[in-house]
Formats: structure tokens, C-alpha cells, sequence
């Protein structure tokens, strides 16, 4: 029953992460932080699918997972790739997200929240999509810090570095994006004891 209830939490996590960016942080080029961050950079500047950066930036971070903690590997590789091909079939929907003509603040908020809920579903099904989250955790072991604080800085990093190549990205509102992500994963990942 745990596994259904695991694959359904990947499937639903990965559609409301795949509506997230492509409705809402897309058209807006927003940045959110993390592998998906990359991705977004990515597409950004070249086009190319942010699914598949995030699949192709994954591969060595799951080599380190193999050899740092294959519990990891084996909990978030169907996440980080159904959660990619989700991101990536429901890219077509980015018109959908120009067309609404919201404001690029409800959009960071509203992204924030798609995103960070669907995130924190997998999370709380122990799985999730893997990338930086791994980084996070290696080098905090090493500096003797929160994981939860490298993996800040680690976001944080990639968006003021997304914000330098794209002058229309507001740095304020993709930080916003990125705490939204954050109170939404928390609080869906919480669990009855």
C-alpha cells in the first residue's frame, strides 16, 4: 500500500510542479532555485527543456548520491525523472500563463505554491526530485552547518546567478518564489506521528 500511495504522491507532486513553472514562473522568467533553478536558467538563455537539464544535471549528482547515501538515490530517481518529463509535457501550458495577464508578483507567490506543494507531497512520501538538496546535505557534513542553511545559500546562489544573465528578472520576486517553495514544502511534508 506504501508504494501506491508513494507513486501517486510522484505522479500529483510532479503535475503540480510541472503547472508551477510552466504557467506560472515561465512567462514571467522567473527563477526558483535547486536543479529546477538550473533548468529555468537554461531554457532561459538557449531554450532548451528544463526537464531535461534537470535530468542531465542530476546524473552526477546521483553518482555522488551512489557512493554518499544510496538510500537517497534509490527515494528520489523515479521522482527526478517523472517530475522531469512532467516539467516538460505540460511546457505547452506556458501560454496558458501569458494569456492569464497576472501580476509578476501573484506569479512568484502562486508558482512558489504549486511548486513547494507538489515538492513537499513527494517529501513527505520520502521521495523528491533529488538534485541540490544532496549538495546541500554533502557539504554541510563537511562545514559542520544546517543542511537546511547550505541548501539556502545553495538556492539563493542560483538565483542572484539567473538574476545577473536576465536584467528583466527581478532578484525580489524569484526570492520570493524560492520562500514560497520553502513554507509550501514544509508544510506539506509534515507528518502524523
Amino acid at each position: 500500500m506504501h508504494f501506491l500511495h508513494k507513486t501517486i504522491a510522484i505522479m500529483v507532486g510532479s503535475f503540480l510542479l510541472g503547472v508551477g513553472v510552466n504557467i506560472f514562473l515561465v512567462p514571467y522568467k522567473l527563477l526558483d532555485g535547486g536543479t529546477i533553478g538550473i533548468g529555468l536558467i537554461l531554457h532561459y538563455l538557449t531554450g532548451i527543456k528544463v526537464g531535461f537539464v534537470v535530468i542531465i544535471i542530476s546524473i552526477p549528482i546521483f553518482m555522488l548520491s551512489w557512493v554518499y547515501k544510496r538510500s537517497y538515490l534509490y527515494n528520489s530517481l523515479h521522482g527526478m525523472l517523472f517530475s522531469s518529463l512532467m516539467i516538460d509535457m505540460l511546457y505547452p501550458l506556458h501560454s496558458v500563463g501569458t494569456n492569464l495577464y497576472l501580476a509578476p508578483l501573484t506569479n512568484a507567490v502562486i508558482g512558489g505554491i504549486f511548486v513547494g506543494s507538489g515538492l513537499g507531497l513527494m517529501l513527505r512520501f520520502d521521495t523528491s526530485i533529488g538534485g541540490t538538496d544532496l549538495l546541500g546535505q554533502m557539504f554541510a557534513r563537511y562545514i559542520n552547518l544546517n543542511p537546511g542553511i547550505v541548501i539556502f545559500l545553495i538556492d539563493f546562489f542560483i538565483v542572484f546567478t539567473g538574476s545577473i544573465f536576465f536584467l528583466n528578472t527581478s532578484p525580489f520576486l524569484s526570492c520570493l518564489t524560492v520562500f514560497c517553495v520553502g513554507i509550501m514544502s514544509s508544510l506539506f511534508s509534515i507528518k502524523n506521528k
